[in-house]
């Protein structure tokens, strides 16, 4: 095989290897309209779950980036005994929307998605999308209450219903972040014509 050849293929294999940069978060996570001019696929994946389920883009990109920070692989870290022998994660939760495993099973079946992947951006979007229009429905949150949706998606409904976040003032905090976040995107996006 000649020096060209062999050079071509070395390159193609690295190539298809890579992936392209997209196993990696997008950089700039403070700008909306950056994430979304990097990541095309998510404008489309938060647009189709706004469409379905009403939840606004910017509410939806405020809880990933909580959760996840974009990355598709997320997972809560390890827990230890004698800080030093692994105990299993601390949770289940996975993903961009850091699903646990009863939720997500609940949303498949709920919606008939049961091919859907935490880390897939389509389906993690549609999940945060059906789990937020529940709460809306069951606890009357409204769809742009970014903090509210927030507190009811991490505690969980009955979590929310007996205020279970009171006890937590971290979460309460977090929370608060979040909805500035979702305050600082939905302008953002504003800006650049996305809504």
């Amino acid at each position: 095989m000649s020096r060209k050849l062999r050079a071509f293929v070395l390159m193609t294999v690295l190539a298809a290897c890579g992936g392209g940069g997209y196993d990696t978060p997008p950089s700039r996570l403070d700008n909306a309209c950056t994430i979304l001019d990097q990541r095309p696929e998510y404008k489309r994946a938060f647009r189709a779950a706004e469409r379905r389920w009403g939840v606004p883009i910017h509410v939806q990109m405020a809880t990933i980036y909580q959760e996840s920070k974009f990355d598709s692989d997320a997972r809560t870290p390890y827990r230890f005994t004698l800080g030093v022998i692994p105990m299993g994660r601390q949770s289940s939760a996975f993903g961009y929307s850091q699903a646990l495993d009863g939720t997500w099973d609940e949303y498949k079946a709920s919606t008939g998605s049961r091919s859907a992947r935490r880390d897939d951006i389509r389906d993690a979007t549609d999940f945060i999308g059906w789990y937020m229009a529940e709460s809306n429905q069951r606890l009357g949150i409204s769809m742009y209450d970014t903090r509210n949706q927030y507190l009811a998606y991490h505690e969980g409904r009955g979590g929310y219903s007996r205020q279970s976040y009171n006890g937590k003032p971290w979460l309460v905090r977090v929370a608060s972040s979040v909805e500035e976040r979702g305050y600082t995107y939905r302008s953002q996006l504003k800006g650049c014509g996305v809504i």
